[in-house]
């Protein structure tokens, strides 16, 4: 039962806060940088696997190693960790093999995917900590 409140919590943050940002926040700054590489419509299947898949891996190598040790500040510093080395590999194997995805895009990327990873991990954890007490 612990996974599924943590998996749900960090899922459901996750694509809410990326969601905002995506859509509102850094719209027109993606769009001025990769505007010509944007579908008109993206690929769902490929977006609910993403989230699906990137929700389980903060599962797995944040959230539940925080759990463990009891420690809000475990789940915050790996789910940093963890979307700091996600995004950060997407980012700069595109500067290597893209014409024009441009350092300023890799940084930010780089810098949201660290604080939306450490947001949903402590969203997983908080949430197991809200229902269940100790975990």
């Amino acid at each position: 039962m612990r996974f599924v409140i943590s998996y749900v919590a960090t899922l459901l943050t996750f694509c809410i806060v990326d969601f905002v940002w995506l859509g509102w926040i850094a719209k027109g700054f993606y769009q001025s940088q990769i505007g010509g590489l944007l579908l008109a419509q993206p690929n769902w299947g490929a977006a609910v696997l993403f989230y699906l898949l990137f929700a389980a891996g903060m599962q797995i190598f944040c959230v539940s190693p925080a759990l463990d040790a009891g420690s809000i500040g475990k789940a915050a510093l790996f789910g940093a960790l963890f979307g700091f080395f996600c995004y950060m590999t997407y980012d700069l194997s595109n500067l290597a093999t893209l014409k024009d995805w441009a350092v300023a895009l890799a940084a930010v990327d780089i810098a949201w995917g660290t604080f939306v990873g450490a947001v949903a991990s402590t969203a997983g954890y908080a949430a197991v900590r809200a229902l269940h007490g100790s975990a």
